[in-house]
């Protein structure tokens, strides 16, 4: 039975924010965000234009700090490096992460005196790219990119086709590639409570023992199901300097280690664009950690385009309701962080592939809100609010 002292007044649920449909330069797309923490640690976005797409989720960890910065800097490297270099490749995508990974890490000394918590958060980062028949995708963490095709057996079956790789340790063989660059380092990866750790560490619990009342009893959005190897941020998993800084070890604990325990390399898969290729998916976790990936591209397939990524989102919202045995209209009235015990934070972007009508759209960027929780409450003032999405005609921020 769920406790009444989680539920809030609201009829309608204003964690949620979407856009139905929008075009880009080869066909359309929809986006979906639903909050659970206290601070929505999603961010994403997608900038279009008449020769390309591109996609970016940011699951944040720790904080939303990390992956609001990379939000608002990673595709102005991307722009960047593209121009210089004529166009979009591997090497502009590894420039571009590897530029925000610095950007960060500056921003971190810098903040560190005042704020020494931001050592401590990151960011996974998934990127899309769509320019000249080809798609590329590249990724940090485990936020995850699937690819709905035409099954090669008839016209009217799907299939899934995963093209992110998840760096998260939970996986054997990321477990092993860990172990292999820290030979002389062990126990590098190790088993606790059920789920596999880099040193025993909780990521979004800033640093904390897995002993540590703070962990036993602290807020529900400080608890990662499982640490992710690679991402922005996590400067003190990554350079000595800081998890050797005083200031630091006031806030969090010292880390025995020899060389950087995580990375920001990013794993970059490049696919020509086929016919049968028909859309992606672009999720955090969030959705991942709710349905399989045939699961999601059986939704997209089936439904109208207009609204499917919020149809996704409450499908995630759904299975989770039923993992808690409760429904689902009283998960949508849970606030913001208790509704962390039931699902995080979930964003989706689905990107159609329409071969044959590579629409000419104008340069643009749709940028859901830094918090749905604050940018609802607003839109909600004198209004019923029984919409699941009262600002659904709300206008795309432009960052470009």
């Amino acid at each position: 039975m769920l406790r009444s002292c989680c539920l809030g007044r609201r009829i309608g649920d204003g964690l949620l924010w979407h856009s139905a449909l929008k075009p880009h330069a080869s066909g359309e797309f929809s986006i979906a965000v639903a909050q659970a923490n206290s601070n929505l640690e999603d961010q994403s976005q997608v900038f279009t234009s008449p020769s390309a797409t591109y996609v970016g989720v940011y699951d944040g960890h720790g904080g939303p700090e990390a992956s609001r910065f990379v939000n608002h800097h990673l595709f102005l490297h991307l722009q960047k490096f593209s121009t210089e270099q004529g166009g979009l490749s591997t090497d502009v995508i590894k420039r571009a992460f590897n530029a925000a990974e610095e950007d960060f890490t500056r921003l971190v000394k810098i903040s560190l005196p005042t704020n020494p918590k931001i050592a401590s958060v990151g960011s996974c980062c998934l990127v899309g790219a769509i320019s000249d028949g080809k798609l590329y995708v590249a990724n940090l963490g485990d936020s995850r990119a699937v690819l709905g095709r035409r099954g090669f057996d008839g016209e009217n079956n799907f299939v899934s086709e995963r093209l992110s790789t998840d760096h998260n340790v939970s996986s054997q063989d990321v477990r092993r590639e860990v172990e292999a660059l820290h030979p002389d380092d062990s126990p590098v990866v190790v088993y606790c409570r059920g789920v596999w750790r880099i040193k025993g560490i909780i990521q979004d619990s800033h640093a904390l023992p897995l002993a540590s009342p703070a962990f036993m009893f602290g807020h529900p959005e400080d608890i990662h199901v499982g640490p992710v190897s690679r991402s922005i941020g996590d400067v003190y998993l990554k350079k000595p300097e800081f998890y050797r800084d005083p200031i630091f070890q006031q806030y969090g604990n010292y880390v025995p280690t020899k060389r950087p325990l995580m990375s920001a390399e990013p794993s970059i898969v490049t696919r020509k664009l086929r016919q049968e290729d028909k859309f992606v998916i672009f999720a955090s976790d969030g959705l991942w950690e709710q349905l399989s990936d045939d699961g999601a591209v059986q939704i997209v397939s089936k439904y109208p385009r207009a609204g499917i990524a919020k149809r996704l989102v409450a499908a995630a919202i759904q299975e989770a309701a039923k993992k808690r045995e409760v429904r689902y209209k009283d998960i949508k009235k849970i606030e913001r962080g208790i509704r962390r015990h039931f699902h995080d934070d979930i964003t989706v972007i689905v990107i159609y592939l329409d071969h044959q009508k590579h629409k000419q759209g104008a340069v643009g960027s749709t940028t859901p809100p830094i918090d749905i929780y604050s940018h609802n409450s607003d839109e909600a003032m004198g209004s019923s609010g029984d919409k699941i999405f009262p600002n659904e005609e709300s206008q795309a921020k432009v960052l470009y």
